[in-house]
């Protein structure tokens, strides 16, 4: 399949705000990345770098995923791709129109559907498609009859003609989605979608993305849920504090993560000691400390619990949780990063 999207070095530099220290990224050595979920951006002499020489490609009819913590630089991304966003640096193009120099024949081509939808809440539903589509020089006669027919496809066709906020959350995103398509885009983005949903909204918005996706239509979105990624997307693009540190399908990344079963045992104190002697229990191929959690690699699921308490109890360390996640994305992230993606 063709590339869709090419992203070459692409970076996003933001100023710093007047009056924050400027500082260089750590040095090397200078002990283990914080267990924080999301750590601070990274602050240059430049200022703050929200993407760090980004490259992607993205085949047409492919369901692209870009996952990461909050702050990786995803939402960047897709700003960048939708001409929202001017890069510092590199080069980006979208169905072969560069973001920078051809960004009104790119916003021709795209269609967004944004993290926390924005309707026109004075317009109701069919009239917001509608109004949409006037902007792409559609009559409205023919965008009242697309409209229809997308509001019919994503269940919310008794809805055509009620005020935005007679509808639920689930109900608002399927419009957002709706009004994203009423131009026939060859590219949809999708900013972090299911965020804010309950679990059922959640999973009637997947299979929508299932059944756009089996049209043919190139999706990109942004997610957070390693779940979701996995379930949904051909291939995943992992992104931390705006660098690429993996790019495959979900079952070829999985595959990549190390030693197997992760075990996490929580301790009343820090775990550097142990882990150090953790390191000699059979089965385990790999530990380290986070704090005073021990992360722990087994070829051999949970067999080595019990010698791992052992272990901890001989360096006078009390074991106060312990918690299992097989090989999978988030065990991938963790290895890499040294710090969870939720």
């Amino acid at each position: 399949m063709p590339d869709v999207i090419t992203v070459e070095s692409l970076r996003k530099v933001y100023p710093a705000p007047a009056g924050r220290p400027r500082r260089g990224p750590p040095m090397r050595g200078s002990g283990p990345p914080p267990a924080a979920p999301q750590e601070p951006p990274r602050v240059t002499a430049e200022g703050i770098v929200a993407l760090d020489t980004l490259d992607l490609t993205i085949r047409d009819g492919e369901l692209f995923g870009l996952l990461g913590p909050n702050g990786a630089g995803k939402s960047t991304t897709i700003g960048i791709l939708t001409t929202r966003i001017i890069p510092t640096g590199g080069r980006a193009t979208v169905a072969g129109h560069d973001v920078v120099t051809a960004s009104a024949r790119v916003r021709q081509h795209i269609g967004v559907v944004p993290q926390r939808p924005n309707p026109d809440r004075s317009l109701s539903t069919l009239e917001n498609l509608a109004f949409h589509a006037a902007y792409f020089g559609i009559p409205f006669a023919q965008a009242e009859r697309s409209g229809r027919a997308l509001l019919e496809r994503l269940g919310i066709a008794d809805k055509a003609h009620a005020k935005v906020d007679a509808l639920s959350g689930g109900q608002q995103q399927r419009l957002m989605i709706a009004r994203a398509l009423i131009h026939e885009p060859t590219v949809i983005f999708l900013d972090e979608p299911t965020v804010g949903l309950d679990p059922q909204a959640r999973l009637d918005l997947w299979e929508i993305l299932r059944d756009l996706h089996a049209q043919g239509r190139t999706i990109i979105m942004t997610t957070h849920y390693m779940e979701e990624a996995d379930q949904l997307c051909d291939r995943i693009a992992i992104v931390d504090r705006g660098r690429l540190l993996a790019c495959d399908t979900p079952e070829a990344l999985k595959a990549r993560a190390p030693g197997g079963t992760l075990i996490e045992v929580t301790l009343d104190g820090v775990a550097t000691d142990v882990a150090a002697a953790a390191r000699a229990v059979p089965g385990i191929t790999r530990a380290e400390a986070q704090g005073p959690v021990l992360q722990a690699y087994s070829a051999r699921e949970g067999e080595a619990i019990p010698d791992l308490i052992k272990v901890a109890g001989a360096h006078g360390r009390t074991v106060t949780n312990i918690h299992l996640t097989s090989p999978s994305l988030e065990s991938l992230f963790i290895s890499m990063t040294g710090r969870k993606l939720a």
